[in-house]
C-alpha cells in the first residue's frame, strides 16, 4: 500500500510538472460574430448584419426569431472568396471551385419554424519560415460549429417573436515552433490539443405595419474546455436593428458591439430593392415565377475616412425554387482586397 501510494504521488508530481511545461495557448480571442463572417449574402450585401428581414434564407445566423413565422422548406449552402486567388467573377462561380473545402462557408436546412446548419467557424493555416532568423513556425486550428435554430410564436402575441440558437463546437489546435541549429531544427513550441463546447443565441423580433425591430444577442452562454488548457467563453455581442420597407424596396439600420468589453460598436445601413415578374413556362402554360435584388449598404465604427468605412454590394436571382445570391465587401474602396459571398439552394 506504500508503494503504491508513492507511486500515485510520483505520477501526480509528474502531471504537474509536465501541465507547467505547456507552451502558452496561442489562441488569445475567441470572437467571432463579427459582420465580416456574416454567412449571408444578402445580409453582408446590406451593411453586414441581418436581425429583421425574414426572407433571407440564412436568417437563422443573425436572428432565430426571424424563424417564427416560416412555412417554407429550404436547402442553402455559402461559399466564399478572398483576395488570395486573382479569380474573376464566372472562374469564381465554376463547378471546381464550388465545392472546395477552402470556400465552403456554410450550410443550412430550413423547415417550418426551426432550421439545423453547419459551419467551419474558424479554419486557419500558416507555415512560415524565416531564413535570416532560422524559426519556423506551423499553425493550423479549425473549429466547426453544428447549430439547431428554433423560432417561437404566440397567439396571444402575434407581433412579437423569439428564437433560440444552440451551438455544439468541436475542434483542434496543431502549433509547432522550431528553430534552425546547425542542419538541425530544435523544437521551442508543441501543442496538439482538442477543444470542445457549446454557446447559443437568443433573439426577438416586434413588427407594426412596414417596420420591424430586431435585437440577438449572440454567444450569451458559451463554453469551449480545451483538453490540457483553462477552459474559456466566447465573445458575447449584440445586435439591433430596424427595417422600414415593404414589396421592392426595404431600408435597414442597425447596430452591432460586444458585451462586457471593449465595445468597437459598429454602425450599419442597407437598402434592397426588388423586381418581382411572372413568365409562361417554355415547356407548358404554367406560370413561372422570378424575381431579382439590388443590394447596397456600408458599416463603420466611426465612418471617418474611406479607409474606415466598408462598403458592401450584392444581387440575387430567384427563378421559382431555385435562388442564387452574392456580395461584395470592400473596405475602403480597394477592390483589390475585396471578398467575395455566394450562395445558392432551393426552397420547397
Amino acid at each position: 500500500m506504500r508503494y503504491l501510494y508513492m507511486s500515485l504521488m510520483i505520477l501526480w508530481i509528474g502531471a504537474l510538472s509536465a501541465q507547467g511545461q505547456l507552451s502558452p495557448l496561442p489562441i488569445t480571442s475567441y470572437d467571432y460574430a463579427i459582420p465580416e463572417n456574416n454567412v449571408s449574402a444578402i445580409a453582408l450585401a446590406t451593411g453586414g448584419i441581418n436581425v429583421t428581414d425574414a426572407l433571407d434564407p440564412f436568417a437563422s445566423y443573425g436572428n432565430p426569431a426571424l424563424l417564427a413565422k416560416n412555412e417554407a422548406t429550404m436547402l442553402f449552402l455559402a461559399y466564399r472568396l478572398a483576395d488570395e486567388e486573382d479569380l474573376g467573377f464566372w472562374d469564381a462561380v465554376s463547378v471546381s471551385n464550388f465545392l472546395s473545402d477552402k470556400q465552403f462557408k456554410y450550410f443550412t436546412l430550413v423547415t417550418k419554424q426551426a432550421a439545423i446548419s453547419y459551419q467551419p467557424m474558424a479554419s486557419l493555416n500558416i507555415s512560415e519560415y524565416d531564413a535570416n532568423t532560422g524559426e519556423s513556425m506551423y499553425y493550423d486550428y479549425k473549429l466547426d460549429k453544428v447549430q439547431f435554430s428554433l423560432g417561437i410564436s404566440d397567439n396571444n402575441w402575434p407581433n412579437i417573436h423569439a428564437g433560440l440558437n444552440l451551438k455544439y463546437l468541436s475542434g483542434r489546435l496543431v502549433y509547432l515552433v522550431e528553430h534552425r541549429a546547425g542542419s538541425q531544427f530544435i523544437r521551442d513550441h508543441f501543442i496538439d490539443d482538442k477543444v470542445k463546447g457549446f454557446s447559443s443565441d437568443l433573439g426577438v423580433v416586434y413588427k407594426t405595419g412596414d417596420t420591424v425591430f430586431g435585437l440577438t444577442a449572440y454567444d450569451i452562454l458559451s463554453r469551449l474546455w480545451w483538453e490540457n488548457y483553462p477552459a474559456r467563453s466566447i465573445q458575447r455581442r449584440i445586435a439591433t436593428g430596424v427595417q422600414y420597407g415593404s414589396g421592392s424596396s426595404t431600408t435597414s439600420l442597425g447596430i452591432q458591439s460586444k458585451i462586457s468589453s471593449k465595445p468597437e460598436t459598429t454602425y450599419h445601413v442597407g437598402y434592397n430593392y426588388r423586381v418581382n415578374w411572372d413568365q409562361t413556362s417554355l415547356s407548358n402554360s404554367d406560370t413561372v415565377k422570378q424575381g431579382m435584388d439590388l443590394r447596397a449598404g456600408l458599416y463603420s465604427q466611426d465612418f471617418y475616412g474611406a479607409d474606415n468605412i466598408n462598403i458592401t454590394l450584392g444581387s440575387g436571382y430567384h427563378y421559382q425554387m431555385f435562388r442564387f445570391d452574392f456580395s461584395l465587401n470592400t473596405k475602403g474602396l480597394k477592390l483589390a482586397d475585396s471578398e467575395f459571398l455566394f450562395s445558392l439552394g432551393l426552397g420547397f
